[in-house]
């Protein structure tokens, strides 16, 4: 039962002895200087410079989505570096995205409280968001940092020339747009936003040659940039060289397709020239783009109303000026009558298409308001006064004949339609406005 003991071999001890050896010698001299072995080497880290190459040549090329995409990843790697947010706010600007623009120019703010330029791309976007307060706020204070920032100076013409052009302008902005311009054009004659903010106060001016050469000159530069074809384009019609509006608006349409404004731009273009078919078809495509939008129900309303659509011209301006609910279910806020001349035009308009289809009672209290609230309108009184007349005329035709008057206002959805063979309502209408 007994098993018979093995006898040690001496060589293999010695084996065994040399391995330990070399494993040793790996551990003391090998091992510090290399990774750990058999163990997966980490991978290496994409550097924030790398995806600013990438985001600079995306966005040279005009593909702005990709370049933004890259600019995040350069941020993400590189938190702290407010030059990136800079880079990523200025292709916001471009590619029309302001309230973004204004995020990433905070946060480069943040990080440099001193960055002149920060402010400047802030104040721009405030301002091409409607917030003037603010946006001059910021701009004054990129030019107290940092006097020879000419993109700040061009900001600030451009701003001020929007307030013009949208008729929101007050005392002294246009002196201050001529004068921020040409402090631009003495430090960077040759910068896009001289050009661009140039090309601005020469419209209006009314230098509208002048001013396309200017937005030519700065579209030359760089063609992918939105605002820029529509400011060119609004220059186009004031010239009456309508087919090359429409071709600057739909660039700008193409640059943006969410941007409701260069299909709206394109339907006042074709109803200025006659085409209201086509004006109706791209009005409508605007309020696709934007359902919340009362502006775009009232430019769409008009286009009906002068393609004698009454119908589908009240539905639209109801909509726009009272307020309510569209076929969707988006809510939409009406728009409080103003001095503005758009506002005034689709006010009267509604009234207009109400008389046309007899429902009197409120065609005349939308020209009793537009006869209190501005009476110093010419185009607003002048049809206010037509409505009341041809409506008590109505009135009493319908009272003569013991006919009832209209009092429901149609709620059908809206139908492309034939255009009737009706003579043209009387009516003053104002000069085509960009």
């Amino acid at each position: 039962m007994r098993q018979s003991r093995r006898r040690t071999n001496p060589f293999k001890i010695l084996f065994l002895l040399a391995i330990a050896a070399f494993l040793v010698y790996v551990n003391l001299t090998v091992e510090p200087l290399s990774p750990t072995l058999f163990v997966a080497s980490p991978t290496a880290t994409t550097s924030a410079e790398t995806y600013l190459a990438q985001a600079e040549n995306l966005a040279s090329q005009g593909k702005y989505s990709l370049a933004l995409a890259e600019y995040q990843k350069a941020i993400m790697a590189d938190p702290q570096n407010a030059a990136l947010y800079l880079a990523a706010a200025k292709l916001n600007i471009y590619s029309g995205d302001y309230e973004k623009a204004i995020e990433n120019a905070g946060n480069a703010i943040l990080l440099n409280p001193k960055s002149s330029m920060g402010e400047a791309i802030q104040g721009f976007a405030q301002g091409m968001l409607g917030d003037y307060l603010d946006s001059e706020s910021s701009l004054n204070r990129a030019i107290e940092l940092d006097s020879s920032n000419a993109t700040a100076y061009a900001y600030m013409s451009i701003v001020l020339s929007q307030k013009v052009i949208n008729g929101e302008e007050v005392l002294g902005d246009l002196d201050q747009a001529i004068e921020a311009s040409r402090n631009a054009q003495s430090i960077a004659p040759d910068a896009l936003e001289t050009h661009w903010a140039r090309g601005n106060v020469l419209e209006i001016t009314s230098n509208y040659e002048d001013a396309v050469a200017e937005l030519e000159q700065a579209v030359s530069m760089n063609a992918n940039i939105s605002e820029l074809h529509i400011a060119l384009g609004r220059n186009y019609r004031y010239l009456d060289e309508n087919d090359k509006a429409v071709e600057e608006y739909t660039r700008a349409n193409a640059l943006n397709p969410s941007d409701s404004y260069p299909e709206t731009l394109i339907a006042r273009t074709y109803a200025n020239i006659g085409e209201y078919g086509k004006a109706i078809q791209y009005a409508q495509q605007a309020v696709d783009d934007d359902p919340e939008d009362p502006y775009m129900y009232g430019n769409l309303g008009t286009m009906y109303k002068k393609n004698y659509q009454f119908g589908e011209a009240i539905l639209m301006l109801k909509l726009a000026i009272r307020g309510g609910t569209n076929q969707n279910g988006v809510v939409v806020e009406g728009i409080p009558l103003s001095n503005n001349a758009r506002v005034v035009e689709y006010y009267y308009t509604y009234g207009l298409a109400l008389m046309e289809l007899g429902y009197c009672s409120e065609a005349v209290d939308i020209a009793q308001s537009l006869l209190q609230s501005v009476n110093n309108d010419e185009v607003a009184t002048y049809n206010a006064n037509y409505i009341i007349e041809n409506c008590y005329q109505k009135m009493n035709d319908l009272q003569m004949l013991k006919l009832p008057t209209p009092t429901m206002i149609p709620t059908w959805t809206p139908q492309p339609s034939s255009t009737p063979t009706l003579e043209p309502t009387p009516e003053i209408t104002e000069t085509a406005q960009p």
